[in-house]
């Protein structure tokens, strides 16, 4: 199975290179470093007790084209958590139709300190193939709602990159609804005369999605009740720093609705510094 992935990744990068250049578009992306007080994903307290993480990513626009590659590292500031230490490696491609954006793609989760197949666990006691995989598709409305709300839809499936994985029963889908809305302030700083807010809130259904390494969960999604698990609000802004750089600090609030996947309402903080290029 993950040399099937790598092929894919392999022709479809091909592809989005070979058709990019006949367009004669320019390369670009943005440089991300982002620290979270707690890392929650999908409803899951990731990292045990709410620990911190850090989360650096790269993500290249390939000429224009609509294709792009993002990886995201991500891992806890202790040391404790190595086996949870992850890198999610992300094919996609983005356009708009008759109103609609939409962005479509393939998730591949690794984590370096666990062993990628069942036959490495023989050599690894305590270990567990972990590596995960997903396909997602995201619908958005920009124009739908005269007052600005954006609302949106995301469907997605995730599956262990291995048959025999400790993980194999974390199997699933999850529906995500979202609405966004941009709201217009005064400037918080002398020289910005106004600052734009950016809300958003977003419900989810669980159908079965857990972690590839589960800390603080259930563990398996065998375990997981299918069920709207938790919705999320969230408030961030942008600070142009110059010289292509920006901030963007936020704060969320989740609110817990499935036991399996969380027991407990989340709090947490991010800020990220962000370069175009």
């Amino acid at each position: 199975m993950k040399k099937k992935g790598i092929l894919l990744v392999a022709v479809v990068l091909l592809s989005a290179v070979s058709f990019a250049r006949a367009q004669e578009g320019e390369l670009s992306g943005t440089l991300d470093v982002t620290y979270l007080s707690s890392y929650i994903w999908r409803g899951f307290d990731y990292y045990a007790d709410g620990h911190s993480a850090i989360q650096p990513s790269i993500d290249l626009d390939l000429y224009g084209t609509g294709f792009g590659v993002n990886v995201l590292w991500s891992r806890a500031i202790g040391d404790e958590f190595e086996n949870a230490e992850r890198i999610s490696t992300t094919l996609y491609y983005a356009n708009s139709i008759n109103g609609t954006d939409y962005k479509v793609g393939w998730v591949y989760y690794g984590f370096p300190d666990e062993p990628r197949s069942g036959n490495m666990v023989a050599t690894h006691p305590g270990a567990q193939a972990a590596d995960m995989q997903e396909m997602f598709a995201t619908l958005s409305w920009p124009d739908l709602c005269p007052a600005g709300v954006v609302p949106s839809y995301t469907v997605l499936a995730m599956w262990p990159s291995e048959g025999d994985s400790a993980t194999r029963k974390n199997s699933g889908w999850a529906h995500i609804i979202g609405l966004n809305y941009d709201l217009t302030v005064e400037g918080f700083l002398p020289e910005t005369p106004e600052q734009v807010l950016h809300l958003s809130a977003a419900a989810v259904y669980n159908d079965g999605v857990a972690p590839g390494v589960a800390l603080n969960t259930a563990g398996t999604g065998s375990a997981i009740d299918h069920d709207w698990s938790h919705a999320v609000f969230g408030i961030s802004t942008d600070f142009d720093l110059g010289n292509n750089l920006s901030l963007t600090p936020g704060i969320y609030y989740q609110s817990s609705w499935e036991d399996t996947v969380n027991t407990q309402d989340e709090t947490w903080a991010g800020v990220s510094l962000k370069y175009k290029f």
